[in-house]
């Protein structure tokens, strides 16, 4: 997909029912957590899985194979969609990555400045600094295709550019911010498994089972090593070549059989045991609180600020282009969804607290803002569309 096609009816439709499968799986955890199976679903979480192979084991809770193991493949598909928009898609030259880049910039930092200067002051509270800075690329492209051409083709490639731009910032961010207890043995083990990725990617080896080795040992040294194991799989999605062979690249036919099953399994599944929070005594004092509070205003008013003065002062210096066939106020629609966080927002949030109280909070926070931001950006779009006499339908 270049900067300036239109999104394809498959995209489109990904983005619908992958939309659709991951606000059912958010409802669901909802439900559950908030039923009489709540304790039953806090157990089957907290329940032990061992993978051992004599006196070498993994032992994870049933979460911690989700956000480590489940999450490295999602991060794999990341990879994948980086590299390939890098290579040939809407990043592939200066002219066409600047307006993304650019707005994704300011949609990374305004966030995390909003929760920082919200939770001043608490050491702790500061840690989730980054949990307001990615948009949901899942939610956000289902919004766009439930809105049908009220959404120009234009601002669907600047959205998916932009939300790829988020999660490499984000992948940045973990590395850097969201590491503990360096393992030097394992660290040094994890790179030797990159190395062999790249020595794969510079003899173009087109199969796909010795990427799949290579990057098995890279996960688990990465895993030992205190960086976070997900690394490991953006690792193997930038080292899979691209280029074809009888019109077929390794890379896009891996990145076309493991994307529905990242959008229709692996995030669901994700979802389903993050998004779980307990209602039970909910009132507004505890959605004012500085951590819920900061990733709600982060959210919902620092993406919107951020994208869209980022993007406006871009276009108006002469460095972007406003997309083809889009207005200024259509383009403030397209920031205010970017507001919706809900995978990576809730991801990091893992990350930086392992308090079940405050991880609480986290989620109120990610699903009351990623709520709100859909909602207002799907309220403006279709009062746009009215106004222009767009039909809904495509």
């Amino acid at each position: 997909m270049t900067a300036t096609a239109p999104a394809s009816d498959d995209t489109d439709n990904q983005g619908l029912y992958g939309g659709m499968v991951l606000g059912i799986a958010a409802v669901a955890a909802l439900a559950v957590a908030n039923s009489p199976l709540g304790p039953q679903y806090e157990a089957l979480l907290r329940t032990t899985g061992e993978v051992r192979i004599g006196s070498i084991g993994l032992s994870k809770t049933v979460d911690h194979w989700i956000n480590d193991g489940l999450m490295a493949i999602f991060f794999l598909l990341v990879g994948l969609e980086i590299k390939r928009e890098a290579i040939e898609g809407a990043l592939a030259s200066a002219k066409q990555a600047a307006l993304p880049v650019i707005a994704a910039f300011g949609g990374f930092v305004t966030p995390a400045a909003i929760f920082a200067a919200v939770n001043w002051g608490d050491a702790h509270a500061l840690r989730g600094w980054a949990i307001p800075a990615a948009t949901d690329i899942a939610f956000a492209l289902g919004v766009c295709a439930m809105l049908g051409r009220r959404v120009p083709a234009s601002l669907k490639t600047f959205l998916l550019a932009l939300a790829i731009i988020d999660d490499l910032m984000a992948i940045i961010v973990i590395a850097i911010f969201y590491t503990a207890n360096l393992s030097v043995t394992a660290l040094a083990l994890g790179g030797l498994g990159v190395a062999a990725l790249a020595v794969l990617n510079l003899l173009d080896v087109r199969r796909a089972s010795f990427y799949l080795i290579a990057g098995l040992f890279t996960w688990v040294c990465v895993l030992k090593s205190g960086v976070h194991a997900t690394l490991a799989g953006v690792a193997v999605g930038l080292a899979m070549p691209m280029t074809r062979h009888d019109g077929h690249s390794l890379l896009e036919d891996t990145e076309h059989a493991l994307k529905p099953w990242v959008i229709f399994a692996i995030v669901p599944i994700f979802a389903f045991a993050n998004a779980g929070v307990s209602l039970h005594g909910l009132t507004l004092s505890k959605l004012a609180a500085p951590i819920p509070l900061g990733i709600i205003a982060g959210l919902f008013v620092g993406k919107q600020i951020g994208v869209f003065v980022a993007s406006i002062l871009a276009i108006r210096l002469g460095l972007a282009a406003m997309p083809e066939g889009t207005t200024t106020t259509k383009l403030y629609a397209m920031a205010i969804l970017t507001g919706i966080g809900f995978t990576m927002s809730l991801f990091i949030g893992t990350l930086a607290f392992d308090d079940e109280a405050v991880l609480k909070q986290v989620r109120l926070g990610v699903l009351a803002a990623s709520l709100l931001s859909g909602i207002v950006a799907a309220l403006l779009f279709a009062a746009l569309g009215r106004s222009n006499g767009v039909p809904a339908s495509r």
